[in-house]
């Protein structure tokens, strides 16, 4: 069993492999959309009780200390891309190394985790999660300019076409998932062909259409210590 430690000034919760999501959106105060849906609907936890969880969460008061901020933020993000705090370190750590300006290593960390093959097929609407994108990618069911990839980590590039594997288009599984893809609207660096079930890459991402739910340079001073 995976064990995730989440430390925030005085207080502790374990986040495992098979944990309830909406207490992680709960636990940090951010709606994160970890679970696809039903994060839009009235039935989400953050609007039915938008306070940490357990008997003393809505009375808990204070703030947190510059540390617990800088944990916070980093949580966010990272529960955002659905990522390993291993995989997340090694992109932020890649950002420190040769970052200029703070605006600068803020915009190549999001072009960075955009770019990711399982966000880009969360981002084109072949899945209502990250998380379920990177399963679907992980077991083969999609194509990169034609050919079968299983890597979620993945970055692709201006150019690059994805498209469902024939076999996925068959399941009843995708014939759900194109009664939603109809209405979706990918962001302006991505296009979707409905007719031909592709989705191409035609530009390059940024920090204003990504919008994430954390203060950025925060969490390269976290990791800067």
């Amino acid at each position: 069993m995976v064990v995730d430690p989440l430390n925030l000034d005085g207080y502790k919760i374990l986040i495992m492999s098979k944990v309830n999501k909406c207490k992680i959106c709960r636990r940090l105060g951010t709606k994160l959309f970890l679970k696809g849906e039903k994060c839009l609907s009235a039935k989400c936890p953050m609007v039915r009780r938008p306070y940490p969880p357990g008997e003393k969460g809505k009375r808990r008061k204070g703030g947190l200390s510059e540390y617990g901020r800088e944990l916070r933020e980093k949580q966010k993000l990272r529960y955002w891309y659905n990522l390993e705090e291993s995989q997340f370190q090694k992109y932020v750590k890649e950002i420190l190394e040769k970052r200029g300006r703070v605006e600068d290593a803020v915009s190549l960390l999001i072009k960075k985790l955009e770019s990711r093959l399982d966000n880009v097929i969360f981002r084109l609407g072949f899945a209502v999660s990250r998380a379920q994108a990177r399963q679907l990618v992980s077991h083969g069911h999609f194509l990169l300019n034609g050919k079968p990839v299983n890597i979620p980590s993945i970055e692709v590039k201006k150019g690059d076409k994805i498209t469902p594997h024939p076999s996925f288009q068959k399941s009843s599984f995708f014939r759900n998932i194109l009664i939603t893809l109809k209405k979706h609207k990918p962001p302006s660096w991505l296009e979707l062909d409905i007719k031909k079930l592709e989705g191409k890459v035609k530009g390059e991402p940024s920090v204003e259409e990504a919008a994430p739910p954390a203060e950025i340079p925060v969490i390269f001073e976290f990791y800067s210590k």
